[in-house]
């Protein structure tokens, strides 16, 4: 069939035709069958392709549920440990709340023993020992009060020396705090205000007595121009400040 399609030769005879048909039939059969080859060779592939889809989503899907898992157990212990914690600061809060009771309450003790040595050591003694700085000092008073409603001048003073030309206001504090200096100083200003009021021209001078003092705190209120009062043995010190002493 080949040589007499190429030579374009008519065929001759209906033998040959009959040849060139069932040729042509025979070539039609063959590409049918190498279709549906492709066709189920296609199907196949397509089969096997959506299977390993299946066991690839279901591989992702165990992987996503292991993982899930993982996470939720890491959640859990995470809160356990979250919850223990918690429990632990809270046993701990408690055991530092039981501790600041008795810490308070031994403050209150020291302060009651600290207000008896103001009185009968501390009070007694502070006109001499300011003899010592130059001053001489023929009045003392404890809790001066000063209610000026009209200027709105309110404090009090815990002990004042004075004389005629200066007077010392002393705080008392168990304890004194940075905040207790700023708040001194407050107070000098006001008791200054309330003397200029009263045509006093006195010189104003602050001291902060303590029965425990913090080394930052004293040189603090040393810094600020206070006189420091401390206990010492039996009796007290009086620390100066450096250089000259404020005035207000």
């Amino acid at each position: 069939m080949s040589e007499t399609l190429t030579n374009n030769s008519p065929p001759s005879g209906p033998e040959e035709i009959w040849a060139i048909l069932r040729e042509i039939s025979a070539t039609q059969k063959e590409m049918k069958e190498s279709q549906k080859e492709w066709e189920e060779e296609q199907r196949v592939r397509q089969m096997e392709f959506e299977e390993e889809q299946r066991v690839r989503k279901m591989e992702l899907e165990e992987e996503q549920r292991v993982r899930q898992m993982e996470f939720e157990e890491e959640q859990r212990v995470r809160k356990m440990e979250l919850e223990e914690k918690q429990k632990k600061h809270q046993e701990e809060m408690e055991e530092l709340r039981e501790i600041q009771k008795v810490i308070n309450h031994n403050i209150s003790k020291l302060g009651g023993r600290f207000g008896e040595m103001i009185e009968y050591m501390v009070v007694p003694n502070l006109e001499k020992k300011f003899r010592e700085f130059g001053y001489v000092f023929n009045k003392t008073h404890q809790q001066t009060i000063i209610r000026d409603y009209t200027n709105n001048i309110i404090t009090e003073a815990d002990i004042t020396l004075e004389n005629s030309e200066k007077l010392i206001i002393i705080e008392v504090k168990s304890k004194p705090t940075t905040e207790d200096i700023f708040e001194h100083i407050e107070r000098m200003e006001k008791i200054r205000s309330y003397a200029d009021l009263h045509n006093d021209k006195r010189i104003y001078l602050g001291a902060i007595a303590g029965m425990v003092f913090n080394e930052n705190e004293k040189a603090f209120a040393l810094k600020k121009g206070f006189y420091v009062i401390e206990p010492s043995g039996n009796t007290f010190n009086i620390t100066p400040p450096p250089g000259k002493a404020r005035e207000w």
